[in-house]
């Protein structure tokens, strides 16, 4: 027995000494990260060499909105996560292509992940920097169609001799609810606006595959994103669209040696005689170690031009300034976060922006498949406001429809990419009834009283009548009738028209410039360049976002409970990222509120 206590209680002290340790060691990790991210600009700056190669990985997603002193730590697990923003990227990528220490640019990667309009921004601000007389190489030892799409500016691509470039051409597929919740016993209670065919959000909840009107739009969108990807990779690689689909079609390019015999890659080379092409471009012996810099420590590293800017403008005192208010994810109320559009938060930048008379002209960055109609409804006034005393310009990114086009029509002029999704003029409405599920698989039944006619209208222990349901339609009707007029309005199109491009359909940027959605294609710079231009400021002058970024550390605080959601979910989902995916958009459809002005699910293509 005494040998018992004994071991007893040497294992409870090492369980402690262990406990303390680990707390310690998550302490010192934490206060490393803080310090790391509060570090003062001096520690931080990091020196370019000559000679220098940026090596770019694209290994972690890319936002709209970065900033230099992210808070680069995820817990648990201490995996650094800081958020790549596309800002970051194309200011970095220009300042590189006049940095005279930078000698190319490797591209690095295997998947990228990002959508197709961030993607073609990075494209094109890659091809920008080869004009200026740089050189890029890629290599990969496997090629996604995307990543093979942004790799296909390089002057020169490699790929391992064992490797894989995956060249099929694009797929969308929809997963269908039907079935599951019909063996439930839950009935999905839908109003949708009139003749809102394509407003298919709804259709997974009571089809079983897709209607035709549905299959229409998605085989459009997804045909004109392919021509869009041919006819770059054509033109970049000396090819025809036309040589291109033939690839795809017969699925040709089975193994790496195909690549190079259909002329998408050079070489089929290994990592080490890739180096040696390197160490000859930037003319440095064979055994000298290459000046590889990420494009994240790159970030760090001074900036002539703007560090000129900063002096100018402490010089001459105030400086005009072109703001842009960075409004990404789904629409909701309230402050919202930085993943999603808090209705109160967005209002405020734009209303702050308006208001502060050194900003003389605003960009709106949207990037939303929409949301709830009463906070886009809010939003939408605040740019009617500022469209009123200043420049107003929208600039969508990867998704810019339904609620997130409900809160761009009052520009004066509005910019998409070739491959923006955007559209979706349209408006829905689903209660579940859950009566049989609760009676028949729980055996739970309700009963209640009430004080008037409709006080229990919205309860999802039993179906709507005929007049509740006449109610809320009347109310969907009217948001739509409501969207149409808006739309008509600020872009100037008559009724007739807009119905024809409404209908809750879903355009991509090229047929949004068609049939008059948007006014031209191009990104954000060319739409802070538009706006700078209508308020006569020439080139000079200073670009300032909205909104005020929270404190690093304060957000990462609040960050905690949903990443341990989200470690939560991982335990019992394991590492498949397209659950984990799903897991999330489960949660953000707990939060919807009220009438939906929301694009048609998420369109995923591969």
């Amino acid at each position: 027995m005494k040998q018992f206590f004994k071991f007893m209680f040497a294992s409870m002290l090492g369980f402690i000494i262990s406990g303390v340790v680990l707390i310690f060691i998550f302490v010192a990790v934490l206060i490393g990260a803080i310090s790391s991210s509060f570090d003062t600009k001096s520690s931080r700056t990091v020196e370019v060499k000559d000679k220098t190669v940026l090596h770019i990985t694209m290994d972690q997603n890319i936002v709209d909105r970065g900033r230099d002193q992210d808070f680069d730590f995820s817990f648990p697990g201490f995996e650094t996560r800081g958020r790549l923003g596309l800002n970051q990227v194309l200011r970095n990528l220009e300042k590189a292509s006049k940095d005279d220490k930078v000698s190319g640019i490797f591209l690095d990667f295997s998947n990228v992940s990002m959508g197709m309009s961030s993607l073609d921004e990075i494209r094109q601000a890659l091809i920008d920097f080869r004009e200026s007389g740089k050189w890029i190489v890629s290599y990969s030892e496997t090629y996604t169609l995307m990543s093979y799409y942004l790799a296909s500016v390089s002057d020169e691509i490699y790929i391992y001799p064992e490797g894989m470039l995956d060249f099929r051409g694009l797929q969308s597929e929809i997963m269908f609810l039907k079935g599951m919740l019909e063996k439930l016993d839950i009935e999905p209670q839908i109003i949708r606006g009139p003749d809102n065919k394509y407003k298919s959000a709804v259709e997974p909840f009571f089809l079983d595959k897709m209607s035709d009107s549905n299959r229409e739009q998605i085989q459009e969108l997804i045909d004109s994103a392919w021509d869009h990807i041919r006819g770059s990779i054509a033109a970049s690689r000396g090819l025809s669209s036309d040589e291109l689909n033939t690839i795809a079609d017969g699925m040709l390019i089975r193994e790496a040696s195909d690549a190079v015999k259909y002329g998408l890659a050079d070489r089929t080379i290994y990592k080490d005689e890739l180096l040696a092409l390197i160490r000859e471009k930037v003319e440095i012996e064979k055994k000298e170690d290459i000046e590889f810099l990420t494009l994240r420590r790159y970030f760090r590293s001074p900036d002539p031009q703007k560090a000129e800017k900063i002096k100018r403008s402490l010089l001459e005192g105030k400086k005009n300034k072109v703001a842009v208010v960075y409004a990404s994810g789904a629409i909701e109320g309230g402050d919202g976060d930085r993943e999603t559009i808090g209705s109160e938060r967005i209002s405020k930048a734009i209303r702050q922006a308006r208001l502060d008379t050194t900003v003389k002209a605003i960009v709106l960055r949207v990037n939303s498949p929409g949301g709830s109609a009463l906070a886009s409804d809010v939003i939408w006034r605040e740019t009617v406001l500022a469209k009123a005393e200043k420049p107003f310009v929208v600039s969508m990114g990867d998704v810019a429809a339904s609620g997130g086009y409900y809160i761009s029509c009052a520009a004066d002029k509005i910019y998409a990419m070739p491959n923006t999704i955007t559209g979706s003029i349209g408006v829905f409405g689903m209660l579940p009834n859950m009566e049989k599920f609760f009676n028949n698989k729980l055996g739970i039944t309700f009963d209640g009283v009430k004080t008037n006619r409709f006080a229990d209208m919205m309860t999802i222990s039993r179906a709507l009548d005929s007049e509740e349901m006449a109610i809320i339609e009347e109310s969907v009707v009217k948001i739509y009738d409501d969207f149409k007029d808006k739309v008509a309005d600020g872009r100037k199109m008559s009724p007739i028209k807009v119905e024809e491009v409404a209908r809750g359909r879903v355009w991509t940027g090229t047929d949004a410039l068609r049939i008059g959605l948007v006014d031209e294609l191009g990104g954000l710079d060319a739409a802070i360049a538009d706006a700078a231009e209508r308020a006569g400021l020439g080139e000079d002058y200073d670009v300032k976002g909205y909104p005020e970024l929270k404190d690093p550390f304060e957000e990462f605080m609040k960050e905690l409970t949903g990443q341990a959601e989200v470690w939560a979910a991982g335990v019992i989902l394991g590492n498949d990222a397209r659950m984990a995916k799903r897991f999330n958009q489960a949660r953000k459809i707990q939060k919807l509120e009220g009438i939906q002005m929301l694009m048609p699910y998420e369109i995923e293509v591969r």
